[in-house]
C-alpha cells in the first residue's frame, strides 16, 4: 500500500521527532543530575509551533507522548502501524518487544484485531515487514512468555475500560494470575522481589516491607505491562483524557505513547495535524455530501427514496467494475428510533418496521438486509465470509440507531437515511463520517461513485446543517463542512453548499492567457513528454555506483542492560542462601541471526529491484561483521538497517540528481514551455461553495489583485494569508494567484514527488499596471519546517532559474518571450525581505 503524500508527511515528522528523541535522552541519561525532560526538548527542536505538555510514567520518569491528528477516513490504523516501524527502529533500536493497543469500543476493537490477525491484510503486512514475518497479535485473556516477547513484535488489544483500575469488572487484570509467574522473581525470593520493586515502585504487591517476607510482588497481566514498558497506541485518544484513564495509562510505564484522533482536545500534545482539505485532495473520502429533505409526512417515502438511489449507485458500480475490474457494492444505513425486542409501538420506527417495508414493498430479499443493534448483530456473520467488502456478502442495507456511531468502517457505505422523528434527537452528527471513506481511496472519476448522500424528512433546515456540520467537525473534517449541497429538489432546507463559478477578472484575462508556465522535458528522437520520475529518472540509476561506505564509520553499541534477563533462585531452605547468579543475554532484536530476507523487505521502499536490495544488504553485513564480529552486529541490527535506508535514501537522491543534471548538459533534458498539453496555464474559472468564506485584505476589504476574485480562506494558512496581503499592497503587483497542491502547476524534479509552489504572481512594467514583465513563483515555508525538503525544493528552483532564461523559453511559445521566470523559495522570517527584492 503506498502512502498518500500527507502520510509520507506524517510518517517524515514523526522520524524527525524520534530522531531527536534519542539524541535529548542520550543527554539525560548522561546528566541524569539535571533531571532533563527529554520528550519536551526534542519537541523543541523539532520546532513543532506548538507546546508541547510533559509527562511522566509511573515511576516518575518523562514520558514521550505524541498525537496524530489525522480526520476519519485518513488512515490512522495504517500511521499507527507504520509508526510502531519507526519507533521500534529509530527510537528503541530493537524490532521486537511489546505493543500495548487500547481501543475504546467494541466495534473498533473487533474491527482492529481482525485486520490485524489477517496476514493478507496491509495492516499485517506493515507489521510483518517490521518484525521479520515475528509478529503475534493477542488478546488480555491470552497468555503469553518472556520469550514471545523477546523473539516477537507482540500486539496486546485492550478495550479502554478493561485498563482503567477503577473498573471493578477489569480489576482481575491487576489480580495474581497462574499465566506470567515467569516475568517474575520466585514467591520465596525475597531480596529479587525487594530489588525489583525498588526499582519498579509502581508494580502491585502484597504484604508490608516489614513482614516476614517483605513485600510480594503480585504475579498479574498488569504488573507484567508495567515491567515490560510497552510502546501504547491509544486509538480514539481524546476519549481517554479522564484523570483515571491517563493515570492508568501512564502507570503502565509505556515507552512512549501515540496517540490516535480526529479531534483531540486542547491538552493534546499534537505532532502531526491533517486537515480534511489534503484528504480530499488525495481521494480519500467521498464529497460532495448531497442532503436530500423530503417534504412528505411518511417515512415510508424517505426510505423509497434511498432504494431508489442506492440502485442507481449499483447499476453505475456494475458498469465501473466491467471497465475496470473494480468491485463496489454500495450500502445503505438506516437509522430507526427504536431496536428493542419490546419496544415495537405505534409512533416510533422500530429496526424490523424498516426491515418489513424494504421486504415487502420494496422487494428487497432479506439476505441483503442487516439489523445492527447492543442486542443483535447480524453483521457478526459477514466476518465468517471476508467482510462487507468480500463479493460473497450480500448485504446491501444495514439498520441501527446509534450501533454505528464509533469505529464502523466500511467504504462502501453511501447513503445514510435517517427516519428519527423530527422533533427527536437523533445521531446524524456521529453516523455523518460512516458514509465518507472512499472505496480503495481512489476516486472512480464516476461523479455518483465519487460522492454521498443522506435522506430525511421534515427536518429543520439549520438544524440539519448545523447537526450535519458538527458532524463533520467530530469527524475532523471542519475545514470540508462547505462541501455540504442540498439538493435541488430537497424540500425545506438551505442551499448552502450549492456550487458557484467564478471567471478570471475582467482585466487581467488577457495576460493570464499569456502566463504558460515551464516545465521539465524530455526532448529525444523528435518526440517531447514531460518528465515521469519513474520512467525517465528512477529507471536509469546505476545501483553498482551507490557509495555506502559510511555504513563501515557506525559505531556499533554494545546490548543494554535492560536486554539481559538475570535469574537468581534460592539453594536449598536457608533463604539467605543464594544459588550463583545466572545471566542470560537475550538480544534487544529478539533473533540469534541476521536475516537478510528481513533486511531486503525493508530496502525495497528505496530500492525496487528485490535481487539488488538483497545484494546491497548482504555486501554491507559482511563486511560489518567482518569489523566488528558477528554479535555486536546482530545486536545491533535493526539500527544498521535504519542507518542504511539513511544512506541510501540520500545515494539515490544524489545519483538521481546526476542523471536529471547529466540529461540537462547533454540536450536531452529542457526547462521548456511546450504547449498546453505539458505546461501549466490558469484555469479560467474556478469553483467555490456558496458557503464558503471568501479571502479578505487584512484591513477587511475585498481583495483587488487576485487573478480571481473570489479566494477561499479555507485555502490559506497564517503564512500564505499574510503573504497574499502584503501583494495585495504592492504598487508594482500586477496580479497573484493560490497555486493549488495535486491540481494546478507542478515541478517534476530528481525526487519522486512533485513540487507545487504556493504562489504564481506578475510585476507590471510600470506603476500604471497595464502590462506585467515578470513571473514569479514562490514557495512559503514556516521556520520550523526548515529541512532536506527545503534545501531540495532551493536546489531545485535554482536549477529552474538558470534554465528559464528568455530564449529558451520562447523556442516554442512566443507568449512569454521577454518575459522573465523567477522561482523562490521564502521563510516567514524573510519573506517581506524577498518580496521587496522581487517587486524593486
Amino acid at each position: 500500500m503506498e502512502l498518500k503524500e500527507y502520510q509520507i508527511k506524517t510518517a517524515d515528522q514523526i522520524k524527525r521527532y524520534l530522531e531527536l528523541l534519542v539524541e535529548w535522552k542520550k543527554r539525560a541519561d548522561k546528566n541524569t543530575d539535571l533531571e532533563i525532560d527529554f520528550p519536551a526538548k526534542a519537541w523543541e527542536k523539532a520546532e513543532i509551533g506548538r507546546h508541547y505538555r510533559s509527562h511522566k510514567n509511573g515511576i516518575g520518569l518523562p514520558l514521550p507522548y505524541f498525537c496524530l491528528k489525522i480526520p476519519t477516513g485518513g488512515g490512522k490504523t495504517l500511521m499507527a502501524v507504520k509508526a510502531i516501524d519507526l519507533i521500534n527502529a529509530i527510537y528503541l533500536r530493537k524490532r521486537t518487544g511489546l505493543v500495548l493497543w487500547v481501543v475504546p469500543t467494541t466495534q473498533i476493537y473487533r474491527q482492529t484485531i481482525q485486520n490485524l490477525k489477517n496476514r493478507e491484510h496491509p495492516y499485517r503486512q506493515y507489521l510483518d515487514i517490521a518484525s521479520g514475518g515475528r509478529t503475534m497479535i493477542l488478546e488480555k485473556t491470552d497468555r503469553f512468555a518472556p520469550d514471545d516477547i523477546r523473539e516477537n513484535l507482540t500486539v496486546l488489544m485492550l478495550m479502554l475500560p478493561s485498563a482503567s483500575r477503577q473498573n471493578k469488572e477489569t480489576l482481575k487484570m491487576f489480580k495474581d494470575s497462574g499465566g506470567f509467574q515467569e516475568f517474575f522473581p520466585d514467591e520465596d525470593n525475597i531480596e529479587a522481589n525487594q530489588k525489583l520493586l525498588k526499582q519498579i515502585p509502581n508494580l502491585d504487591a502484597y504484604g508490608k516491607e516489614t513482614g516476614f517476607w517483605g513485600r510480594q510482588i503480585k504475579t498479574s497481566l498488569g504488573n507484567t505491562l508495567r515491567l515490560l514498558n510497552p510502546i501504547i497506541i491509544l486509538d480514539e485518544g481524546h476519549k481517554a483524557y479522564s484523570e483515571t484513564a491517563q493515570n492508568t495509562l501512564k502507570g503502565f510505564n509505556p515507552s512512549l505513547i501515540l496517540e490516535l484522533s480526529a479531534t483531540p482536545p486542547e491538552e493534546s500534545n499534537k505532532l502531526v495535524d491533517i486537515r480534511g482539505q489534503e484528504l480530499n485532495h488525495e481521494e480519500m473520502i467521498k464529497l460532495d455530501l448531497h442532503i436530500f429533505n423530503k417534504a412528505s409526512t411518511d417515512w415510508k417515502d424517505t426510505l423509497l427514496e434511498t432504494v431508489s438511489r442506492r440502485n442507481m449507485l449499483e447499476e453505475r458500480a456494475n458498469d465501473f467494475e466491467a471497465n475496470t475490474n473494480i468491485y463496489i457494492r454500495p450500502i445503505s444505513l438506516i437509522q430507526v428510533e427504536r431496536t428493542g425486542k419490546d419496544q415495537r409501538v405505534s409512533g416510533f420506527i422500530h429496526s424490523e418496521d424498516a426491515r418489513e417495508y424494504l421486504i415487502k414493498t420494496a422487494g428487497i430479499p432479506p439476505e441483503q438486509i442487516a439489523v445492527k443493534t447492543s442486542e443483535k448483530d447480524e453483521l457478526k456473520a459477514v466476518d465468517d465470509i471476508g467482510g462487507l467488502l468480500s463479493k460473497n456478502c450480500q448485504i446491501r442495507y444495514i439498520i441501527t440507531k446509534s450501533a454505528l456511531q464509533e469505529g464502523w468502517d466500511c467504504p462502501f457505505a453511501y447513503t445514510l437515511t435517517i427516519l428519527t422523528n423530527p422533533s427527536s434527537k437523533n445521531a446524524i452528527t456521529q453516523l455523518i463520517g460512516r458514509i465518507l471513506r472512499q472505496p480503495n481511496a481512489r476516486k472512480t472519476k464516476i461523479k455518483e461513485l465519487d460522492e454521498s448522500y443522506v435522506f430525511c424528512f421534515r427536518q429543520k433546515a439549520a438544524d440539519l446543517l448545523k447537526d450535519i456540520k458538527n458532524g463533520f467537525e467530530q469527524e475532523g473534517l471542519g475545514d470540508l463542512a462547505a462541501r455540504i449541497t442540498a439538493d435541488e429538489d430537497a424540500d425545506d432546507i438551505v442551499q448552502s453548499g450549492k456550487e458557484k463559478t467564478i471567471a478570471i477578472r475582467e482585466k487581467f484575462k488577457k495576460a493570464a492567457k499569456q502566463v504558460i508556465l515551464p516545465v521539465f522535458v524530455i526532448d529525444k528522437d523528435k518526440e517531447s513528454w514531460a518528465v515521469n520520475y519513474e520512467r525517465d529518472i528512477a529507471s536509469r540509476i546505476d545501483w553498482n555506483k551507490i557509495n555506502i561506505d559510511p555504513i563501515y564509520s557506525l559505531t556499533l553499541s554494545i546490548v543494554e542492560e535492560k536486554d539481559m534477563e538475570h535469574i537468581v533462585s534460592l539453594k536449598g531452605k536457608n533463604k539467605d542462601e543464594l544459588i550463583e547468579q545466572k545471566e542470560v543475554k537475550h538480544l534487544k532484536d529478539g533473533g540469534l541471526r541476521i536475516d537478510l530476507v528481513f533486511l531486503t523487505r525493508h530496502l525495497l521502499d528505496i530500492v525496487p529491484n528485490p535481487w539488488v536490495a538483497y545484494e546491497i544488504g548482504e555486501r554491507a553485513m559482511a563486511k560489518l561483521i567482518k569489523q566488528n564480529g558477528e554479535n555486536p552486529v546482530i545486536n545491533n541490527f535493526v539500527f544498521v538497517i535504519e542507518e542504511l535506508k539513511k544512506i541510501l535514501s540520500a545515494e539515490k537522491d544524489r545519483l538521481a540528481e546526476d542523471i536529471f543534471k547529466s540529461m540537462r548538459d547533454s540536450g536531452e533534458l529542457k526547462f521548456l514551455v511546450i504547449g498546453n498539453d505539458f505546461s501549466f496555464t490558469f484555469p479560467n474559472k474556478i469553483k467555490a461553495r456558496q458557503s464558503e468564506r471568501p479571502l479578505y485584505k487584512s484591513d477587511g476589504q475585498m481583495l483587488q489583485k487576485s487573478l480571481f476574485e473570489f479566494m477561499p480562506e479555507d485555502d490559506f494558512n497564517e503564512t500564505e494569508k499574510a503573504v497574499a496581503w502584503y501583494l495585495e499592497d504592492q504598487d508594482r503587483l500586477f496580479f497573484w494567484y493560490r497555486n493549488a497542491a495535486r491540481r494546478d502547476y507542478a515541478i517534476q524534479g530528481w525526487k519522486k514527488q512533485k513540487v507545487y509552489p504556493d504562489f504564481i504572481f506578475t510585476k507590471s512594467e510600470n506603476d500604471k499596471n497595464s502590462r506585467f514583465e515578470s513571473v514569479f513563483i514562490i514557495e512559503t515555508k514556516g521556520l520550523h519546517l526548515k529541512n532536506e525538503d527545503t534545501d531540495y525544493k532551493k536546489s531545485l528552483f535554482d536549477l529552474c532559474n538558470k534554465m528559464a532564461d528568455r530564449k529558451r523559453l520562447g523556442e516554442l511559445e512566443l507568449a512569454l518571450k521577454e518575459k522573465s521566470v523567477r522561482f523562490e523559495v521564502v521563510f516567514e522570517d524573510e519573506w517581506k525581505r524577498k518580496l521587496n527584492e522581487m517587486m524593486s
